[in-house]
């Protein structure tokens, strides 16, 4: 549990420096790493998507509203997922339509944040 924890620590800290360059976004990695705390266990590991997972989700997107945000929601997303060694690509990208949300974007490492809209 501790590491768990130490883990989801350094993700907020990337993250929040990751957000520093994004200045104009209101959305912090703070926000994301909160919003999707919740999806650690599917992340990990897939299967069923815990209820408490897709409400972050849903809340991600609705917070995600400008291009800013939706950039800076990209970058912490793929900054989460890089300093994860235990969350599969596979399972990042099928989360959102799991949770019936479109996003303007696949969750990827191939992802160019910088261009989404």
């Amino acid at each position: 549990m501790a590491m768990k924890m130490m883990k989801v620590f350094c993700v907020m800290v990337v993250c929040m420096v990751v957000t520093s360059s994004y200045a104009e976004a209101a959305l912090t990695c703070n926000d994301v790493t909160k919003k999707i705390s919740p999806c650690t266990s599917f992340l990990e590991k897939g299967g069923e998507v815990p209820v408490d997972c897709c409400t972050g989700v849903k809340g991600l997107n609705d917070a995600a509203k400008t291009t800013p945000d939706r950039q800076a929601a990209c970058n912490c997303l793929k900054t989460s997922f890089k300093s994860s060694n235990n969350f599969k690509e596979e399972n990042a990208a099928v989360l959102p339509s799991k949770c019936g949300v479109n996003i303007p974007y696949k969750i990827s490492l191939e992802t160019d944040c910088n261009k989404v809209k």
